[in-house]
């Protein structure tokens, strides 16, 4: 039985402290600890964002559904000029099957259906320059380092 990926947004103020929670353990599990990367992962940025998050649905009996994948989205004028999604995650378990790609054609459909006819900017990893060219976006700069991690700012015009 294929499993199946429930989607939602959340204003920071409508997330449960059981979805902040999920939301920040996923994220250090994957950028701090993962990745080895020490750096402030609550930034200041969340209260003023939209939150994505992907939860796999579970069987009544297995109670509470799991988050596997999560995006944060900031309003045109926040971090960029335009709108911007960042905090890109995808749980290592949930990784291959091609939900990065559904997760970011999610986040770009709230990002539009929020803030319509709007550039969205990100900061990429450079390693997935190829992934976000695939989706529309365009590298917008040379690469630079960020918390040391060669990153690349990409912008996807609408």
């Amino acid at each position: 039985m294929e499993n199946t990926v429930v989607w939602s947004c959340k204003r920071f103020d409508e997330l449960s402290t059981h979805d902040l929670y999920a939301i920040l353990q996923l994220r250090a599990e994957i950028f701090v600890v993962e990745q080895d990367c020490v750096y402030q992962d609550v930034d200041g940025f969340d209260q003023a964002a939209l939150h994505i998050m992907g939860h796999l649905a579970a069987a009544e009996e297995e109670g509470a559904s799991q988050l596997v994948c999560y995006t944060r989205l900031l309003a045109p004028g926040v971090k960029y000029e335009g709108a911007s999604v960042g905090r890109v995650v995808t749980r290592k378990s949930a990784r291959g099957g091609g939900l990065g790609k559904t997760l970011m054609l999610q986040s770009l459909a709230f990002s539009r259906e929020h803030w319509p006819e709007t550039a969205i900017t990100i900061s990429a990893q450079q390693y997935l320059q190829k992934f976000y060219t695939e989706l529309g976006f365009e590298t917008q700069s040379e690469p630079y380092d960020e918390d040391g991690i060669p990153h690349i700012q990409m912008r996807l015009n609408i």
